[in-house]
């Protein structure tokens, strides 16, 4: 063992041990931004490695959170914005992130996958490998896995709002009727999170510091973390220096 990994081992159970007795996020949602940059900084040709290399992480990741007692992640994988780029970019991140779902729903895995996004804007061998995913891993226990693909946040309250009505509509509620009773709580109800715990705490990597709408109506009240490292240089330190963040701050949900 190097100095520098012994010095690094040292510091982990230094924050680990910083975190006990501190409040831990049931919900962490993560933007793992960073992928192209780290890819040109390491000299690679083609940007798309950098996506490679990220999507290689995210399973440590996910190890991490279950360790810590983290009961629900949400992973931003690509924007809906992301899906107007040239083809020669899109179309490898897109077979990367098809990889990320088969690997996430091996058999084995100790987590359940929930794809979270606008599934019919991508193509459908995308589309299908998120469902796949997702079927595979339903009834298994434990972590739930928000894979964040074809995701807005102006989309997600758009698509709500129109799930609502067209829940209401068949109900034969007139929209006078559901004018007179809609509320925060019935919009919630047609998120693509539904039924899941808004995110406490939510990290985004590569030292930009904005939300791009992420999780606009669930992240009302949420903890944010601007972490400089790229996402695949994101350690475990980094991680538990993001909890222990959280943990020491004192939360005032809006006031």
């Amino acid at each position: 063992m190097s100095i520098r990994d012994a010095v690094y081992r040292i510091y982990e159970r230094r924050l680990r041990a910083d975190l006990e007795g501190l409040p831990i996020p049931r919900h962490v949602a993560i933007m793992i931004d960073g992928n192209r940059r780290w890819a040109r900084a390491a000299g690679f040709d083609d940007v798309s490695q950098g996506h490679v290399v990220g999507a290689r992480h995210i399973a440590s990741l996910l190890d991490w959170c279950i360790e810590a007692g983290v009961g629900h992640v949400t992973i931003w994988l690509l924007s809906t914005d992301n899906l107007r780029r040239p083809a020669d970019e899109l179309e490898p991140l897109l077979g990367v992130i098809a990889g990320v779902a088969d690997e996430l729903s091996a058999p084995g895995k100790p987590w359940r996958v929930h794809a979270v996004g606008a599934l019919d804007l991508l193509p459908a061998a995308t589309a299908e490998a998120l469902k796949s995913a997702e079927e595979r891993t339903a009834g298994r226990d434990g972590l739930t896995v928000n894979v964040a693909v074809g995701y807005g946040g102006r989309r997600e309250i758009a698509d709500a709002v129109r799930a609502l009505l067209q829940e209401h509509a068949a109900a034969g509620t007139s929209i006078e009727e559901l004018a007179e009773v809609i509320d925060v709580d019935h919009i919630a109800e047609h998120l693509y999170t539904k039924g899941q715990p808004d995110p406490d705490l939510v990290i985004r990597t590569s030292g930009e510091q904005r939300l791009s709408g992420f999780l606009l109506w669930q992240s009302v009240h949420s903890e944010f973390y601007f972490c400089d490292a790229l996402w695949p240089d994101f350690r475990k330190i980094d991680f538990l220096r993001a909890l222990r963040d959280y943990g020491t701050r004192q939360r005032r949900y809006g006031g």
